[in-house]
């Protein structure tokens, strides 16, 4: 995407217009049960998130000396369904190396990562970008690395102390660093790859995702592209924007940098070269980037294969068993509720956000399809579901602050209650009442219904009654109707649900007031 500018001038230089290039760093911390190269509880698993400061550290993780690591299997199997889920080739011979440098969180002295012989890569993920198309982005690689401690400036209590504190309980958390081809032209497309990664590693199962935790870290590589008064292009140098944690603050950090690049190549001139790159952390009350140090090269990490552990070796097997486990992914599950379900996007996008919604949405679909049999309902169960999970369910929601799947309400109780309303036995707002009933109970639909009098009248002298008093009260809907605009009988049905208290049954009322006014 090239965004146009107002032609802006300092001394020698002009910007007719500028480009922006984009890469993208993603950490995902690993949800397994322990660390990556010991046995010690793992911070980003939910057992252990709320663990006391430094309560998560044994020998290895304070590198103690003649300590050895011991590398995690199921660390290595969620990093290469990972991969899969990104299209990336999974490598059969990769190996350890020591990234070299000092931190206060790094006890070793060393990260130990994957250099030159990564777990996966050569990937590319379609996404939906933000000009209408399809936008493919490469994928560099994907390789495992242990994180780092974290350093705390306050004291329990938003005291502050003179000097940082360090917390170990992060550092050896297993750690998969995603690497995208500079393929991004706006913050936009940027946002939207971070969420579908997000959600396809949710459906995965590798991590929880809770971004205010830290489970996953976005560091985009940003620089632009200057045109000039005369044509020419300027590259000016990348900045890495470190560990944003928010898809608001990745959005921001990079518009800022547009902007700030642009203006920064006009007072400087200053262009990619040896030394030229940078990190800079974000503000985000000031909504700015602030300037951390010159951007280290490879070479200065000093790089070597580490000597204490084995090369991760990927035979056929491994390979098949993993990609076995791998569930139809998030885009794939929106695209068929829209095909098959008649979803729309909203919908299908609110349903597979959250896994845990999903797969209990499908139970729901599955549960009517076992009730219904051969038989086929009015409305396909996969609609009805959703409508009744976004709609009654989220209201209940809302109320109890709870997600939907935990309200209490079984997947063969929603499953009845759309049966009931497809078969007419209740009503939209008895469907609901009954829907919010049922999160209390393991009792049958139908009991429930009758106990509170939501099963529908079928009385054909009330429904006479009914749709006369609807044609009084609604005159001109009468006659839109009878003029062949029957759009205008929703007015009537909804005066006709009025006056029944909700119990008559819609379906009877629409055939009965289209048989009156001869719609």
């Amino acid at each position: 995407m090239t965004t146009m500018s107002p032609a802006t001038t300092t001394g020698d230089r002009k910007v007719a217009r500028t480009r922006l290039v984009i890469g993208l760093e993603v950490h995902v911390e690993l949800s397994t049960r322990t660390k990556m190269f010991t046995r010690t509880g793992n911070v980003a698993h939910r057992d252990h998130y709320d663990a006391e400061p430094n309560s998560l550290v044994d020998p290895v993780v304070a590198a103690l000396p003649g300590v050895l690591p011991v590398m995690n299997r199921r660390a290595v199997e969620m990093a290469m369904t990972v991969g899969l889920a990104l299209n990336c080739t999974v490598a059969r011979f990769s190996k350890w190396d020591r990234k070299n440098y000092f931190y206060p969180d790094l006890p070793k002295g060393y990260q130990i990562s994957q250099y030159d012989l990564p777990l996966c890569g050569d990937g590319a993920l379609d996404i939906p970008g933000a000009d209408g198309t399809t936008k493919r982005i490469g994928i560099i690689r994907a390789h495992l690395e242990e994180d780092t401690g974290k350093l705390g400036h306050e004291l329990p209590g938003g005291l502050r102390y003179e000097g940082s504190l360090v917390d170990l309980n992060r550092a050896g958390t297993p750690l998969l660093e995603i690497v995208t081809q500079p393929d991004f032209d706006c913050a936009d497309d940027v946002v939207t790859f971070a969420q579908e990664l997000r959600n396809i590693c949710r459906f995965l199962g590798v991590t929880d995702g809770i971004m205010q935790r830290g489970h996953m870290r976005f560091e985009p590589n940003v620089n632009v592209v200057v045109f000039d008064g005369a044509g020419q292009e300027h590259r000016t140098p990348i900045v890495e924007v470190k560990n944003l944690n928010s898809f608001k603050a990745l959005r921001g950090a990079i518009e800022h940098e547009h902007e700030r690049q642009a203006k920064q190549w006009l007072e400087d001139g200053r262009v990619m070269g040896p030394g030229a790159k940078s990190t800079r952390g974000w503000d985000d009350e000031r909504g700015i980037t602030v300037l951390q140090r010159e951007k280290e090269d490879a070479h200065d990490y000093r790089y070597f294969p580490d000597p204490d552990l084995v090369p991760v070796v990927v035979d056929d097997a491994w390979l098949s068993r993993v990609r076995a486990a791998v569930p139809e992914l998030p885009m794939a599950r929106r695209a068929r509720y829209r095909s098959e379900f008649g979803l729309d996007e909203k919908d299908a996008h609110a349903l597979v956000d959250d896994p845990l919604l999903c797969r209990f949405y499908e139970a729901c679909v599955d549960a009517v399809h076992l009730r219904t049999g051969s038989q086929v309902p009015t409305v396909h169960p996969g609609f009805a579901v959703a409508k009744l999970l976004l709609n009654a369910g989220a209201k209940r929601s809302n109320e109890r602050s709870l997600p939907i799947n935990e309200l209490g309400i079984a997947p063969s109780q929603v499953a009845a209650v759309v049966v009931l309303r497809d078969e007419g036995v209740v009503g939209p707002q008895a469907a609901d009442a009954l829907f919010g009933l049922l999160c209390d109970t393991d009792a049958e639909a139908i009991e429930v219904a009758r106990q509170n009098g939501l099963v529908a009248i079928r009385d054909d002298a009330a429904l006479d009654r009914w749709v006369t008093e609807a044609i009084a009260a609604q005159p001109q809907a009468a006659e839109d109707v009878r003029a062949g605009r029957t759009a205008a009988i929703g007015r009537l049905v909804g005066q006709v649900m009025k006056l029944s208290g909700g119990k008559a049954d819609a379906k009877a009322v629409n055939e009965k007031l289209r048989e009156r006014l001869g719609s």
